[in-house]
């Protein structure tokens, strides 16, 4: 019987999916509490369609206010890079695929939001946050996903089982199949 990529018990692989949905929508409720909310602010920004324009921005500020900034941008969704992988349930799947699947994921979720945000009173739609928010995403996963994998993988499915070695000296006979006979 083929495993599909779970691994552990099936009350543990739902345990996770549990634990991982609830915690997805309680991120997702407070990121999208965070960023759609009306500002109330005298000036705005305007829209930024043009790549890494804000981040050039941000950098010339010094390096305080563009660490806040840029982080702040990356930490915004990076929790999606851990909780994602976590709703899924999965132990054994592929870390490229992993990875892949999460951070496209992460993308879906900032474009959607960056667009709900451009309706929003005060609020502008900036390329560069679809950018860092994805990118963070995707350092979260790298850096938590596959040790944390690893490690369970490891917890429950108990010690490997060691290769057989095979002995040099007992050789047997090629098979034979009866009715076939050899050529001429």
């Amino acid at each position: 019987m083929q495993g599909h990529g779970y691994g552990g018990s099936a009350a543990l692989r739902y345990r996770y999916r549990a634990v991982g949905f609830v915690l997805v929508a309680a991120h997702l409720l407070v990121v999208g509490w965070l960023t759609l909310r009306p500002l109330t602010a005298p000036w705005v920004a305007a829209t930024s369609p043009e790549p890494l324009a804000t981040i050039r921005a941000d950098l010339a500020l010094g390096a305080w206010e563009a660490t806040c900034a840029i982080g702040g941008s990356m930490l915004l969704l990076a929790p999606l890079g851990v909780l994602l992988p976590l709703a899924g349930g999965r132990l054994a799947v592929a870390p490229l695929m992993s990875l892949s699947r999460t951070v496209f994921a992460g993308v879906m979720i900032s474009l959607t939001l960056q667009l709900v945000q451009s309706g929003v009173a005060g609020q502008v739609l900036h390329v560069d946050e679809l950018l860092l928010n994805s990118a963070g995403v995707a350092v979260a996963h790298l850096a938590v996903v596959p040790v944390v994998r690893a490690r369970l993988r490891r917890r429950y499915d108990g010690p490997r089982p060691r290769p057989l070695r095979r002995e040099e000296g007992h050789q047997s006979a090629a098979p034979t199949i009866p009715r076939v006979k050899t050529a001429p």
